[in-house]
Order: structure tokens, then C-alpha cells, then sequence
């Protein structure tokens, strides 16, 4: 482990501390990721590998086969930010077990509870979040995607895109419109075997930090009515309840790349011997470390008050989850940019560090909400307590 000082903070309790410097012996020991095979196949085996070894357990509430009684937002950060220093596809298997499934955990009935959240937490079954649209992406009220009830089933149909885990999930938490009101009070939530007839992978997609993703196809797909996650009307307000868990693990996973670059920046500039000095000799340097290890810290600050508040005190932490992952997300960018900057040619080239996450800090800036609403949630969370 890196830096842990963050450790000793008031934030934290000493089980969280265990559990961090477990895991981060774990990732040591046992974390080998092949970054040039099979990006499918690579997140099937860290699926299996996570839950064999017990980490998914965070993902879920210990009635379910969890370690926790229930979802700990601290545990869920820690985890994030120590998978991210070691490599970026292991944290995005994690979180997207917790993401996949957090509505599940929240207001899936009793039996669909137990039939998917145990094997979730043993790495049995991969989880996806289907809440994005082609049309629908920030503005969540503008959902196309219907759900018509027939019987003693619900008829979805249309599409969803960006779905992390799409074409290899065993399972969506999919949202779409049953029209009890207009806009966002009309949606509700539902889980969706990936086996349904009627779904179906529209596209494959790839982006820069390779990753499972897809666009989804719903044509006249029936799900059993016990498949409602919660009450008709309130899919908008359980996502966004979802979101509001998983937000602040973003932050932490951002702060994992960027405590990584960091670690880099440092390791460069002690060893690359330019003009007869080291770089680190030079003030330019120093200014840059200086710079950094503070957007580190201010970040962590952030990210684990946001955990701390709604585990301990019970908040509803919109607003410093948002501010948490605002702040992580771009402050990481601007890091590892740097660390990119010392590490001069080299840094650009194909299996550098630095390269690496380069490519995978930029989708954090815009997946569960982009930097842009952020801003807006905090205004608006700021105005309305005025």
C-alpha cells in the first residue's frame, strides 16, 4: 500500500482499516489481469476470482451472503479505491456487482432477493444496471423504454445503451416507463434475466479503457410481475437511491488511480537523471508532487466524509456524494496528466502505468452522472437547504 495515513482518520473504524490492508495484500499476491486478452473473459475470471476470495460480500447485506449487516459505503470505497491502484478492470468487476444489484438489495422482494444476491456475492452471477437510453442519458426523465402490463407479466420494450457488463451479465436491473405520472414518476424497476426472449445485444461497444458494454434491445420481452423491484411509479427514486450509494465509490475509485499515478510520479522523478540532476531536483517537479499530493488528499477527504455521513450518521448524502465524485474524478484527471507529463515520451506508450490510466480515468468523469450535474445536484441540494 502506498499512502496510508488516511487510514488513521476519524472516518474510519479499525474494521475498515483490517479489511483495507487485506485486500490490498490480496491484490499484492494475487491480482494478475491480462490487459491484452480477452476483455470479456478477463472480467468473467475477476467476477469468479473476487467472490472465491470473499470481496464481493461487500456487495451485498450478510442475510444474503453478505459480510455486513448491511451496504457499508465505507467498505464499498475502500474496496473501490485499493482495486483501482492495482488495476482498473478489477475495480470495475467489483463495483458493478454492487451497482448491478444495489436496487435488488434495496427493494427486490424476498424471493427475488434470495434467488440473486447470494450468487452475486459468491461471483456466481454477473449483475448489470440498465438505466441509460440512447435519448436518455443525464435526463433520466426523458426514458423511452416501456413496461406495459399483461396478466401476471410485464411486456418491456425498447432500448438501453452504455450498459457496463452488457453481453456478459447473468442479469439487468433495467428501468423503464409504466406511466403512473409524467416524467421521472412515471418509471419503474425491474430484474431481467439476460436469458429472457425478447432481449437481446443490439451493439457491442468499445471505448478507450476496454471494458464489457453494450447497447440492449427489449422487442415484446416478458417479465414475471414478482420481477418489479419496489412499488410502480418508483423506479426514478430507487435508482436514484442506488446512485446515491454508489456515487461516493466512484470518487474513491478515481482516488485509487490517482494515488497510483501519484506513486509513479514520485518513483520517476527520484529515478530519471536529466542535466545532471535527478527531475525531482528541479522546482517544477516538486511544484507538480505538491500539487498532487494535495488534489489526493482533498479528494480523500471528501470521499470518505461523504461514506462517513450516510454509514454513521445516517444522511442522505446527495449533495456530498456529489461533490465527492466531482472533485475526484477531475482532480484524478489533472493527477495522472501529470504523472503522463514526467514520464515524457514513455508515458504514452502501450503498457506504461501511466498510460493505462490515462485511458481508464476518463470515463469517470461522465458515468454515474457527469462532472456537469454534478454541479447542478450541489446547486440545487445548496438552494433548496437554503
Amino acid at each position: 500500500m502506498s499512502d496510508t495515513q488516511f487510514l488513521d482518520w476519524p472516518f474510519l473504524d479499525d474494521s475498515h482499516r483490517a479489511m483495507a490492508v487485506a485486500l490490498d495484500d490480496w491484490c499484492a499476491r494475487e491480482l494478475h489481469v491480462d490487459h491484452d486478452g480477452d476483455t470479456d473473459a478477463a472480467c468473467v475470471a475477476l467476477v469468479r476470482q473476487l467472490g472465491a476470495a470473499g470481496w464481493l460480500k461487500y456487495c451485498v447485506p450478510a442475510a444474503h451472503g453478505g459480510a455486513l449487516e448491511q451496504l457499508d459505503s465505507r467498505s464499498l470505497c475502500l474496496a473501490r479505491e485499493t482495486l483501482a491502484r492495482h488495476d482498473g478492470l478489477a475495480d470495475f468487476a467489483f463495483a458493478m456487482q454492487g451497482l448491478g444489484s444495489g436496487a435488488i438489495t434495496l427493494a427486490g422482494r424476498p424471493a427475488v432477493q434470495s434467488r440473486y444476491l447470494p450468487r452475486v456475492a459468491r461471483g456466481e452471477a454477473i449483475a448489470a444496471f440498465a438505466l441509460s437510453e440512447p435519448e436518455a442519458g443525464s435526463d433520466v426523465a426523458a426514458m423511452q423504454c416501456t413496461a406495459v402490463r399483461d396478466g401476471e407479466h410485464f411486456v418491456l420494450n425498447g432500448e438501453k445503451t452504455w450498459i457496463s457488463n452488457g453481453g456478459i451479465a447473468d442479469f439487468y436491473c433495467v428501468f423503464a416507463r409504466t406511466g403512473e405520472a409524467p416524467g421521472a414518476r412515471g418509471i419503474s424497476a425491474f430484474v431481467v434475466d439476460a436469458n429472457t426472449p425478447g432481449l437481446s445485444v443490439a451493439e457491442r461497444i468499445d471505448v478507450c479503457a476496454p471494458h464489457p458494454l453494450a447497447r440492449l434491445r427489449f422487442a415484446d420481452c416478458r417479465v414475471p410481475a414478482d420481477c418489479l423491484l419496489g412499488e410502480p411509479g418508483q423506479g426514478f427514486k430507487l435508482a436514484m437511491m442506488t446512485l446515491d450509494i454508489f456515487r461516493a465509490s466512484v470518487a474513491a475509485a478515481a482516488l485509487g488511480f490517482a494515488r497510483r499515478a501519484l506513486d509513479e510520479g514520485v518513483a520517476r522523478a527520484k529515478s530519471r537523471e536529466m542535466f545532471g540532476h535527478t527531475l525531482a531536483d528541479f522546482q517544477l517537479t516538486q511544484a507538480a508532487l505538491g500539487e498532487m499530493a494535495t488534489a489526493v488528499d482533498g479528494a480523500a477527504l471528501l470521499t470518505y466524509r461523504a461514506a462517513w455521513l450516510r454509514d454513521v450518521k445516517g444522511q442522505r448524502t446527495t449533495r456530498e456524494a456529489a461533490m465527492a465524485k466531482m472533485f475526484a474524478t477531475e482532480e484524478a484527471q489533472r493527477v495522472i496528466d501529470r504523472a503522463l507529463q514526467m514520464f515524457g515520451g514513455a508515458g504514452v506508450m502501450r503498457g506504461n502505468v501511466v498510460e493505462r490510466l490515462y485511458r481508464e480515468i476518463r470515463a469517470l468523469r461522465i458515468y454515474e452522472g457527469a462532472t456537469e450535474v454534478q454541479k447542478l445536484i450541489i446547486a440545487r441540494e445548496l438552494l433548496k437547504d437554503a
